[in-house]
């Protein structure tokens, strides 16, 4: 059995998916279910993690309908507001779905860089692990130093930090980044997802390459107990076809033991999200 970690799902709608701008045509469409399955079957994957791509609660029901309809769906990583005063109301309601696994915040597209270290934020993540719910970080290399802050603070709470902090493969700069990406690795409570690299990358002109010093970076500061793969379809096509971005994974990863690969592939996402 293999997991995706991370994908989405969506209904094309031009105010919701506003960031989809004239660069992205071929991710300007539905995406649902019935694109993704035949991929996961052609590339040797059981199951997925869908995560959310829109900040609302319908998100997170709409993604939550995909998965009871969709055995293949393992878990939801869905959207809640973790700075409203009624956040233990709503994560009570929530908790009551048994494939919703946690929450993202896309905090990348927050104007406050400090937007993490918000009392009302750190209040919303100080009642997940009480629902046994995870959280996702989605942030740029600039968001690291407050990320550290978040995490330290919150021991007991299960993070994941997503794409890998989305490091400057296009240019790659990378030593912010990395002093950023090797702190916080320094917290057990925190995973990583070998996911999305593409989309950091030149999308026209990127080599498999390009990769393996980062990748280098976090197998050696998170071990291959804290790494996880993730598509990131279908934003991935904007430079990559699904099996391009498993062949990525694949290729840096096959130098090491079935069993470490079993880790990067499946065991550790089933355990961080409580899969089925």
């Amino acid at each position: 059995m293999r997991i995706d970690s991370h994908q989405h799902f969506w209904k094309y709608h031009p105010v919701k998916e506003a960031w989809i701008n004239k660069e992205m045509e071929v991710i300007k469409r539905d995406f649902l279910p019935s694109d993704l399955e035949p991929l996961l079957t052609d590339n040797q994957f059981d199951g997925c993690v869908a995560v959310q791509a829109d900040q609302s609660e319908e998100e997170t029901h709409f993604l939550l309908e995909l998965a009871k309809d969709n055995d293949f769906i393992k878990g939801v990583v869905g959207w809640i507001d973790l700075c409203a005063e009624n956040i233990e109301e709503r994560l009570e309601y929530f908790c009551k779905y048994e494939k919703l696994k946690g929450f993202r915040h896309i905090v990348q597209a927050e104007v406050d860089i400090n937007f993490m270290l918000w009392e009302s934020f750190q209040n919303g993540i100080s009642k997940l692990g009480k629902y046994n719910f995870t959280y996702d970080i989605l942030i740029f290399p600039k968001h690291l130093e407050n990320a550290i802050k978040l995490v330290a603070k919150f021991p007991e709470q299960k993070f994941v930090i997503d794409h890998l902090a989305k490091p400057d493969f296009k240019n790659k700069e990378f030593s912010d980044w990395e002093t950023g990406i090797k702190a916080i690795a320094k917290f057990p409570n925190v995973m990583c997802k070998v996911s999305s690299l593409v989309t950091e990358a030149d999308w026209k002109n990127w080599r498999v390459t390009d990769f393996i010093y980062c990748l280098n970076v976090v197998t050696e500061v998170f071990g291959m107990d804290r790494l996880m793969f993730g598509s990131d379809w279908p934003v991935s096509l904007l430079a990559a076809s699904y099996a391009e971005s498993c062949n990525i994974a694949g290729h840096y990863f096959s130098k090491f033991s079935k069993e470490e690969q079993d880790k990067i592939w499946r065991k550790n996402a089933i355990d961080f999200y409580r899969l089925e």
